[in-house]
């Protein structure tokens, strides 16, 4: 028994301590540390065992290529987009979209940039094509036959993967905005056309003084999203 309440306390604390960290120190990551999670998370669930998650772990020059490729590809502008799919609904309502809204100002405020500040906006979200810094970039693709259980899968891996980095000290940030640049970033991996793209994590070291690291990022209560049946009064 207190081996679990321990388990339980550790999981809890993880939970609460990930987040989207959007500003990396310059520290390096050791791969022994990287190997550890990545041996851990093979244990994350997976439908029939089919485990379709495959990822490039890169850092140094090989992640400066990607960054390098992807740069010269936006500077295309709207002609440069290779979308490997819809990031977000097109018709996305409410509840969801208000929820997007939010967290998107709340972001923006947290750095002083105001709405009609667009130039100062564009210039934040291009830090994503950096990785923010991190010194380390994870992309996660997998097999173009696979359907929506096996990406369920990539991202019960993925949260796993973001966990336990989280136990080593380490922070990470999910950017599926590489996916926009699908094409461009697996020629740059050398991932076949047999494989889609489904996102980039940044990992390395918080910047802890950031005040993008540090803002409130609100969650739906569990009331919200559970519907209790059956459990009585």
């Amino acid at each position: 028994m207190p081996a679990t309440d321990t388990l339980a306390r550790s999981v809890t604390d993880a939970l609460h301590a990930r987040r989207s960290v959007r500003a990396f120190t310059g520290r390096a990551v050791d791969p022994a540390l990287l190997k550890e999670v990545f041996a851990a998370a093979q244990r994350a669930p997976s439908g029939g065992n089919l485990q379709p998650w495959q990822a490039v772990v890169l850092t140094g020059a090989p992640w400066q290529a990607v960054k390098d490729a992807v740069a010269a590809r936006i500077a295309m502008g709207r002609a440069g987009y290779q979308p490997e799919y819809d990031i977000y609904p097109k018709a996305l309502t409410d509840p969801w979209e208000a929820r997007r809204f939010g967290v998107g100002e709340a972001l923006y405020a947290s750095l002083g940039i105001a709405r009609e500040d667009k130039r100062g906006r564009l210039a934040q979200f291009m830090h994503n094509y950096t990785g923010f810094g991190a010194p380390v970039m994870l992309f996660l693709h997998c097999s173009r036959i696979m359907g929506p259980p096996q990406w369920a899968d990539m991202g019960m891996w993925l949260q796993s993967v973001m966990l336990l980095l989280v136990e080593k000290g380490l922070a990470s940030c999910p950017q599926e905005c590489w996916a926009m640049y699908g094409e461009t970033v697996r020629a740059a991996l050398a991932i076949g056309d047999d494989q889609i793209l489904f996102t980039g994590l940044a990992i390395g070291y918080a910047d802890e003084e950031a005040a993008v690291n540090r803002w409130p990022v609100p969650r739906a209560g569990v009331d919200e999203a559970i519907d209790w049946r059956g459990f009585g009064e």
